[in-house]
């Protein structure tokens, strides 16, 4: 980020030591969601009667058919939908730090008891997934009640883009756990994040703060600075979020329609891609820990740029924030996926695939500039309660798409069979955006403040 030209004392300023801290939320949240991903495909036994291929010692192996394999990797999403939905109510009355800070805390000690539960029996480990998504529902939440906290107005592309810590942790995570269970086995593969997640989570106690009144050391001219310019959108006030009139917002409900479709798109590459490398296109375990984190990679990088882009168009006021969201949903939504349609008509070659895979979920990081942001435009109040619910609806791919994967690739998991996976993609991609060109608004809604006095909308309407 860039603060050079903005009046603060801090050689460092501490809401960038807040964005950091946000993305490392969100990279340890990740890497406890998506590990099972790849670990599973050491934990189980060969499920093709007909295959005579011994598979490697990396641990025992469970006869968990592809079923069952599919129901253990939705549980984690069946607990982080309960909790994502009053998350930003939790946020807002209680604080972003503690409520997301200690529920991380608890995931990584049930991730590093993942080895023993499988020991017991395949419903602990459902039980214990279940548990990481439960408590693990409250980071995103939670970081964009702290977003709409430190983040001025044309800084939050940058801001919303931390949260792709996210996709950072899985970009790392599959491939050092493809290298760590070949070198020391599946059970390490869970031990090493619980760790990780340790050490995180006593840096984040530290560093950050639910609000910049809150902060010990910043300065005043950087906490000025963030209270000016974030005016009286947002209120320390604690309240109760506006349900009645988001059930009747349309811009609300077009945030949500392509919330999901982006979220589709994410959680099927999540948690389908290691798998379609590993057991299609036949990469061994690290190759296709590498190559499935190429996408999520590109999608990192790509959402940065996509964030500051948007950063600078606000700036400059050559767009509204409404016709700019809707002309970021054409890289985060369509051109995605464009790809897929492309993937399932032409993907017959590895590399094809992937580098088809990798262009598709890159583009896809304009989302820090269309789903991603729209939350903090509509109700800057709210947007934890926002972000929560769509979140909460946003998850349920995560547990439909590999029922579908298990349901396509029941006889025969070929090529053939994820052509129709691939074009169901597609549409979940494309057609939420097209909701959203129609019903979807940047402005700030009247209901993100309990005075609706002509005052109050006058100082709304100044800051669009």
């Amino acid at each position: 980020m860039v603060y050079s030209n903005l009046p603060c004392l801090n050689i460092v300023p501490k809401r960038f030591n807040i964005a950091v801290m946000l993305f490392m939320a969100c990279l340890m949240s990740y890497m406890m969601r998506v590990n099972l991903s790849i670990n599973i495909i050491a934990m189980v036994e060969n499920t093709d009667a007909n295959s005579t291929e011994v598979l490697p010692d990396y641990g025992p192996r469970y006869n968990w058919s592809q079923s069952d394999q599919a129901m253990l990797l939705g549980a984690f999403f069946y607990g982080y939908m309960i909790t994502s939905l009053p998350a930003g109510m939790l946020a807002e009355n209680f604080g972003g730090k503690a409520v997301a800070g200690y529920s991380c805390l608890l995931a990584g000690v049930l991730t590093a008891l993942t080895p023993l539960a499988a020991s017991w029996d395949k419903w602990a480990v459902w039980a214990i997934r279940f548990g990481i998504g439960f408590l693990t529902g409250v980071v995103y939440p939670c970081c964009h009640n702290l977003v709409s906290k430190w983040a001025p107005p044309d800084e939050k592309g940058k801001f919303v883009a931390s949260l792709m810590g996210g996709t950072f942790g899985t970009v790392i995570t599959w491939p050092i756990s493809g290298v760590i269970i070949e070198n020391m086995g599946w059970d390490w593969a869970f031990y090493m994040v619980g760790i990780f997640v340790a050490i995180v989570c006593a840096a984040w106690f530290i560093v950050v703060d639910d609000s910049p009144a809150q902060h010990t050391t910043i300065s005043i001219s950087e906490r000025e600075y963030i209270e000016k310019s974030l005016g009286e959108t947002v209120s320390n006030k604690k309240r109760y979020p506006p349900y009645k009139s988001l059930l009747v917002s349309m811009p609300f409900w077009s945030l949500l329609f392509l919330h999901y479709g982006s979220m589709w798109g994410l959680f099927f590459l999540i948690t389908a891609t290691p798998k379609f490398l590993s057991e299609v296109l036949g990469f061994n375990l690290s190759s296709a820990g590498f190559l499935s984190s190429l996408p999520h990679l590109a999608r990192l990088i790509c959402a940065f740029g996509f964030g500051a882009v948007a950063d600078w168009i606000r700036r400059k006021n050559w767009l509204t924030v409404t016709k700019m969201r809707k002309v970021f949903c054409l890289p985060s939504h369509v051109i995605p996926g464009l790809f897929l349609v492309v993937l399932a008509f032409f993907g017959k070659d590895p590399y094809v695939c992937v580098a088809i895979m990798t262009i598709s979920l890159a583009f896809n990081g304009a989302a820090t500039a269309s789903n991603l942001q729209n939350s903090q435009d509509l109700a800057p109040n709210y947007a934890g309660t926002l972000y929560g619910i769509i979140n909460c609806v946003g998850t349920t791919p995560g547990i439909f798409s590999p029922m579908i994967v298990a349901a396509f690739t029941k006889e025969n998991n070929t090529i053939e069979q994820w052509h129709y996976i691939f074009l169901i993609g597609a549409a979940a991609y494309i057609l939420p955006a097209i909701v959203f060109w129609i019903f979807g608004s940047g402005k700030i809604q009247k209901w993100n403040e309990l005075d609706t006095s002509s005052s109050k909308e006058e100082i709304i309407n100044t800051k669009l």
